[in-house]
C-alpha cells in the first residue's frame, strides 16, 4: 500500500488544515499538515502552508526550511515566492526577501500581494522612493486597500514629504479608523510640520485603541514638550517607562523635561540613557574606566571627551578648570574645529582633536555627564564672566577688516546645523531680519559658515551687512571675530555658547520651546552671565522677537551696546 492511499483524501485534509489556519487554530493546523507530509513527504501544498504557519508562530527558521523544500517540488510557484520572501524579511535578509517577490511577480505579473510585500521589503533596504511605487501599484489595483496606503504614507514621511504623508495618513484612517498605527504615524507627520497641537491629537487617539501604544505615550510627550507643556510630558513619559522600563527614549527626553524645569539632579541622571537612545552608535571604547564622580581625582589623570555638538563641548569645557584645581591632570579632546580654541583653556594639560593620538590617562568621562558627575545644581553652576578667549595671533588678523567697517559692529548667526532635530524651531530665515539693516548706524557681520538656498543673494544685496562666515577657518578664528564686535546676535547654536563663553555681549534668540540649558522663562542665563535672551512668545513667532530687537537696536550707542 502506498503512502498516498493510506491517506486518500489529501485534499479534504489541507482544506481542514486551511480552515484551522485561518480561525487561528494554529496547532491543530499544523498536526494535520504534518500528518500529510508524513504520507507524501514532497506534498507541496503541505510544505508550504506548514511553512506559513511555522512563520506565524514565530518560526522563521523551521518556516524557510519548509517553503524553500515546497519550491523544489514546484518552482513555479508565484505564492510559494511571496510566503518565502515574507519569512525572509522577518529575517532580515531584505535583499533575497526582494528577489524572492520579483521571482513571485516575474511568474503573475501584477500580484496585488507580491507588490505590496515588496514595498515592505524596499522601505527595510532604506529605498523608500522605490517603496512608493510598489504601494502605488498595489493601490491602482485595490484603491481601498488600507495598509497599502498607511506604508505609503510611511514612504512619504520617511523621504520628508510630511505633507503629503498627512495626506495618506488621513486617506487610510477613512478605510481604517480604529487602526492605532495610522493614527500614531499621522502624528509623527504632524509634529514633523509643527502642528504640536495636532500630534497631541492624533496621539491620544491611538491610545484611545491601544493603551499600551508606548511609541505613541513616549511621542505624546515630545509633543507637549513642543507646546511648553512640561508637566504633562513628563507624566506621558512616566506612562510610557511604566509600559516597558528599559525604554531608553522615554527616558532621555524624560531628562530633557527635567532639566528644563530645573531638576537637575534626576535630570543629570536620566540624562545617562542618551547613549542607549534609538539610532545612537555603539560607542567608542577608551580601554580605562569610566569615572562619573564616585572618588577623587587626584593625582590621577582623567580624559574628557566631546561627544555632542559643538556648542555643548564649548558649555561643558567650564569644567576643566574646576578638576584641574581638585587635583586631575585633564586631557580634553574635542572637535578639531574646536583645538586651536581651546588649546588654551585654563586647567587642561593637553588638548586634542578628535582622531589624534591620545596621551596615555586613568580614566575618561564624557563632557555631558560632568554635570552628573560633578553634582551641578542650578545654585552651583559653575559660571564665570569668561572662560574661553581669543588669541592676540587671530585678531591681529581680522582686526583691520573689521575696523574698517566702524562703529557699532554686530555679528550675527542665524541658523544652525540644518540635521538638528530641531532646526525647523531654532534657526531663522535670514529674510526676517530685514527689519534690523535700518536703525541707527549698525554694522552687521555674518559669521554663518553655512548658508541656506536664497541666503547668498539677500546679503549681496545688503551693503551694511559683510558676511565673515566662509572665510573662517575654524573656532579661533570665530572667537577673534566675536572679540572685535560690540554685540553678538545668534539662535540657540554653537555661536551662542562661544560668545557666552567669551563673556561676551550676547542676545541668544530662544524658540518657544526652549533647549534645556535656556530654561522656561526670564532673559538672563544660568550658564552665561552675559547673556540676555530675547524668547518667541508663541510657537513659529519670530516677527515679534525681530521687532523687539529692532526697538533694542534703534538709536543704542557703542558704549550701550558693550554693557
Amino acid at each position: 500500500m502506498t503512502p498516498s492511499q493510506r491517506l486518500p483524501d489529501i485534499g479534504q485534509a489541507l482544506r481542514d488544515a486551511v480552515t484551522l489556519q485561518q480561525q487561528g487554530r494554529l496547532r491543530e493546523a499544523e498536526k494535520i499538515y504534518t500528518r500529510v507530509l508524513k504520507a507524501v513527504p514532497d506534498q507541496f501544498d503541505a510544505l508550504n502552508l506548514l511553512g506559513t504557519v511555522k512563520a506565524q508562530r514565530g518560526q522563521a527558521g523551521e518556516a524557510y526550511r519548509l517553503i524553500t523544500a515546497a519550491l523544489r517540488v514546484n518552482p513555479r510557484a508565484p505564492d510559494a515566492w511571496v510566503n518565502l520572501g515574507i519569512v525572509l524579511h522577518a529575517l532580515k535578509r531584505d535583499q533575497e526577501a526582494l528577489e524572492s517577490f520579483d521571482k513571485a511577480l516575474a511568474l503573475k505579473p501584477g500580484d496585488a500581494d507580491a507588490l505590496y510585500q515588496r514595498g515592505n521589503a524596499l522601505m527595510a533596504l532604506g529605498r523608500a522612493q522605490d517603496a512608493l511605487g510598489a504601494f502605488g501599484e498595489v493601490l491602482v489595483l485595490m484603491p481601498r486597500h488600507p495598509q497599502a496606503r498607511l506604508d505609503r504614507g510611511l514612504a512619504l514621511a520617511a523621504l520628508g514629504r510630511h505633507q503629503e504623508a498627512v495626506a495618506e495618513f488621513e486617506a487610510a484612517l477613512a478605510l481604517s479608523p480604529k487602526n492605532p498605527a495610522a493614527h500614531y504615524n499621522h502624528g509623527i507627520s504632524l509634529f514633523s510640520l509643527g502642528g504640536y497641537a495636532e500630534a497631541v491629537a492624533a496621539y491620544d487617539r491611538a491610545l484611545s485603541i491601544a493603551a499600551d501604544h508606548v511609541k505613541a505615550w513616549n511621542n505624546r510627550g515630545l509633543a507637549l514638550q513642543a507646546l511648553n507643556r512640561h508637566e504633562e510630558a513628563l507624566a506621558s513619559y512616566a506612562k510610557a517607562l511604566e509600559l516597558q522600563k528599559d525604554y531608553a527614549d522615554a527616558h532621555f527626553n524624560q531628562a530633557l523635561a527635567l532639566l528644563t524645569v530645573g531638576e537637575f539632579r534626576r535630570g543629570f541622571e536620566k540624562y545617562e540613557w542618551r547613549w542607549r537612545r534609538s539610532g545612537m552608535p555603539s560607542g567608542r571604547g577608551y580601554g580605562r574606566p569610566l569615572w562619573l564622580g564616585e572618588y577623587p581625582l587626584e593625582r590621577r589623570t582623567i580624559l574628557l571627551h566631546a561627544e555632542q555638538g559643538l556648542g555643548d563641548t564649548i558649555q561643558f569645557a567650564r569644567y576643566v578648570p574646576m578638576l584641574a584645581r581638585a587635583g586631575a591632570k585633564v586631557v580634553l579632546e574635542v572637535q578639531p574645529q574646536l583645538k586651536a580654541l581651546l588649546g588654551q583653556i585654563e586647567g587642561a594639560a593637553a588638548v586634542v582633536a578628535r582622531g589624534e593620538p591620545l596621551p596615555a590617562f586613568d580614566v575618561h568621562c564624557p563632557l555631558g555627564s560632568l554635570p552628573l558627575a560633578l553634582k551641578t545644581e542650578p545654585t552651583t553652576i559653575p559660571s564665570t564672566d569668561r572662560y574661553i578667549g581669543a588669541d592676540e595671533a587671530h585678531m591681529a588678523k581680522w582686526r583691520p577688516r573689521l575696523e574698517a567697517l566702524g562703529r557699532p559692529r554686530i555679528a550675527l548667526a542665524w541658523s544652525g546645523n540644518p540635521q538638528h532635530m530641531n532646526d525647523r524651531n531654532r534657526s531663522i530665515p535670514l529674510s526676517l531680519f530685514a527689519p534690523l539693516w535700518s536703525p541707527g548706524a549698525m554694522h552687521f557681520v555674518c559669521v554663518q559658515r553655512e548658508l541656506r538656498d536664497g541666503d547668498a543673494e539677500l546679503l549681496a544685496r545688503e551693503p551694511r551687512v559683510t558676511q565673515l562666515g566662509r572665510e573662517l577657518d575654524d573656532f579661533a578664528d570665530t572667537a577673534a571675530v566675536l572679540a572685535l564686535v560690540d554685540l553678538v546676535i545668534t539662535v540657540d547654536t554653537s555661536v551662542a555658547h562661544l560668545a557666552g563663553a567669551m563673556g561676551r555681549p550676547v542676545y541668544i534668540l530662544v524658540p518657544f520651546s526652549p533647549d534645556w540649558r535656556w530654561t522656561l522663562a526670564g532673559e538672563s542665563s544660568r550658564w552665561y552671565p552675559t547673556a540676555r535672551l530675547f524668547r518667541q512668545p508663541s510657537v513659529g513667532d519670530w516677527d515679534s522677537v525681530i521687532e523687539r530687537l529692532r526697538g533694542e537696536l534703534a538709536g543704542f550707542s557703542t558704549t550701550e551696546l558693550r554693557r
